[in-house]
């Protein structure tokens, strides 16, 4: 063997030991608290006031803070999975806990994760594994007639430097800040996620049908959206994942009727014995006329597909329901 592949082989095995080796990312100091009793009136004037909500995480360079937040959640945007992809056991949703957290020096934001990731497996002794397997999802693909839906240049992320509008509130999501209000005369939300692009919703109460206006939209922040409509009342529902090929972003119009989830939500309640709270959802003037979910993407030139597809879950091996002392 020549002394250049002896060499390399050294340098070789020296990398893998201090990759072994390296240490884990970690806050410098932590406090972990179960979160007091929420005063919604407080809540309520803060989304009135505007700015960032005291709710969810806020991490800059010096600190990390997430407030009102569950193991489920937490466990989510530690390990940047959504929360439909964890499988644990159900009470990791029940309890909402408080963290602050200092940041070390030199840290950057987008540390922050992997930190939170060692604090859960310190703190709660969290143990996971990640499998994938094929599961049951919608496909987003191509429909056969042409596209109901204008190309346009990429969203930019929110400037989180901009003064706040009345009432608008920033809160902080896995792929950047997403700033948020609702038009107190016309009941219109308006949304700027960033780079998944901005969209207008509005509510016709007669017809229970919601009006969707997007702007920058990726095929990919589609399907998300789409995803959370459909688990809406139903957290078994098949989440939608782009298989359109489509790596532009759009803008597009769409009407989502609530018909169809309002019928779903009565039938969950009375099956539940629900009595009161069953009667107490508002049904559809004209249910029958109203358009599903798969017409809703039929209309853009899509089309929604029952398939399987491969999807990365999250197994807790073991987590605690009461974190080490601070």
């Amino acid at each position: 063997m020549s002394f250049r592949s002896v060499f390399v082989a050294c340098f070789l095995v020296a990398g893998a030991g201090l990759a072994q080796n390296a240490p884990k990312l970690s806050f410098e100091v932590a406090s972990v608290k179960q979160s007091p009793p929420m005063d919604v009136q407080k809540l309520v004037a803060a989304a009135q006031a505007g700015g960032r909500m005291p709710t969810g995480p806020r991490v800059n360079p010096a600190r990390a803070e997430y407030h009102y937040m569950s193991l489920t959640a937490l466990i989510a945007m530690a390990y940047k999975i959504d929360a439909a992809q964890i499988a644990g056991p159900d009470w990791l949703s029940t309890v909402q806990w408080d963290i602050v957290a200092k940041m070390p020096e030199g840290a950057s934001v987008e540390d922050a994760p992997a930190m939170l990731r060692t604090l859960l497996e310190e703190r709660f002794k969290l143990s996971v594994h990640r499998q994938t397997k094929d599961q049951p999802v919608l496909a987003l693909v191509l429909g056969k007639g042409a596209l109901k839906m204008q190309e346009t240049e990429a969203a930019k992320p929110v400037d989180t430097g901009a003064p706040f509008k009345p009432g608008e509130v920033e809160i902080d999501e896995a792929d950047g800040p997403t700033r948020s209000y609702t038009d107190k005369k016309t009941g219109e939300t308006y949304a700027d996620r960033g780079v998944n692009g901005k969209y207008r919703i509005s509510m016709d109460q007669a017809t229970m049908v919601m009006h969707m206006d997007a702007s920058q939209l990726t095929m990919a922040g589609f399907a998300d959206l789409l995803s959370q409509f459909a688990r809406v009342g139903n957290s078994g529902a098949r989440s939608v994942v782009d298989m359109t090929g489509l790596k532009g972003s759009y803008n597009l119009k769409f009407d989502f009727s609530l018909s169809e989830l309002m019928a779903a939500i009565r039938a969950r309640a009375e099956a539940a014995g629900g009595g009161e709270s069953a009667s107490a959802v508002p049904t559809a003037s004209d249910p029958g006329s109203a358009a599903s979910i798969f017409n809703t993407v039929a209309a853009l030139g899509l089309k929604l597909e029952p398939r399987k597809a491969p999807v990365e879950q999250l197994i807790i091996d073991h987590v605690e329901k009461t974190p080490t002392e601070n």
